[in-house]
């Protein structure tokens, strides 16, 4: 049914695996689109809530590199379509009606350190790593700015957007990213020992509650995201993204032009 995921749903759990361990689970178009369409199939299920984990050695290690090359020769028109079916995606996740459980198997990287955090829940093995590269290449991780300010705090936002470090679970963990840190070995079963916590508890009362916890931040959070739809499509006309990308392709180190 889907080619860059897997969905299982048994009774009152789903699972949806991002499913490209070729490719580190990298996010392509065609996994946003699949990613809402899964979501949606679990929000008109009987399930009751979702875990959300990747195949093979990596959680998603971020935006597919074909997609990235593809934005170089969008028009500002499409940079701002694609800019907001991503952050149409966070939002999806954010505000998801059932409880979510994130169970992070290694990297989560970029827009796939964004899927991993704004799940209700975040369980992480120790090998796992998480950080928004975007400044590395030239680009602006605008869209999750939106969420992780409100997560961590502006400081700490600030330290992990401007340096693009990769951190650590334990790191990821002190900040408020990672709820648990779990053996490679125990993480799914972690897991699913939380969704049957959930599960005992009143589907009403999760529901009421979420949107509760939602609603309260709504309006400010779809301003915020479109201004940075727009500040995202914005910085993919500058010199220094067509450069970032570039020396990212071509491994390379970037010759920076700055604002001109």
């Amino acid at each position: 049914m889907y080619e860059t995921l897997l969905l299982d749903i048994s009774g009152k759990l789903a699972t949806l695996t991002l499913n490209r361990p070729d490719k580190r689970n990298a996010i392509s178009a065609a996994m946003i689109s699949e990613l809402q369409s899964a979501l949606d199939a679990i929000e008109k299920s009987h399930a009751r809530v979702g875990i959300l984990t990747g195949s093979g050695k990596a959680f998603s290690a971020g935006m597919d590199l074909e997609m990235l090359a593809a934005l170089a020769k969008q028009s500002p028109t499409e940079n701002q379509e694609d800019s907001r079916r991503m952050a149409k995606m966070f939002r999806r996740i954010w505000s998801f009606s059932k409880p979510l459980i994130a169970a992070v198997n290694g990297a989560a990287l970029a827009g796939g350190c964004g899927i991993a955090t704004l799940c209700d829940f975040t369980l992480a093995i120790p090998e796992a790593k998480f950080g928004y590269t975007e400044v590395k290449i030239g680009f602006l991780p605008a869209i999750v700015s939106v969420f992780l300010t409100r997560q961590i705090g502006e400081k700490r936002t600030r330290d992990l957007l401007l340096t693009g470090r990769i951190i650590e679970a334990a790191e990821a963990k002190e900040m408020g990213l990672v709820n648990e840190i779990v053996p490679p070995e125990k993480l799914m079963d972690r897991a699913k020992e939380l969704a049957d916590i959930l599960i005992a508890a009143s589907p009403s009362s999760l529901t009421r509650a979420k949107r509760l916890l939602t609603s309260a931040a709504a309006a400010s959070v779809d301003a915020d995201l479109e201004r940075a739809v727009l500040e995202n499509a914005r910085i993919r006309c500058t010199p220094d993204f067509q450069e970032g990308l570039a020396s990212f392709l071509e491994k390379r180190k970037p010759v920076w032009r700055g604002e001109e």
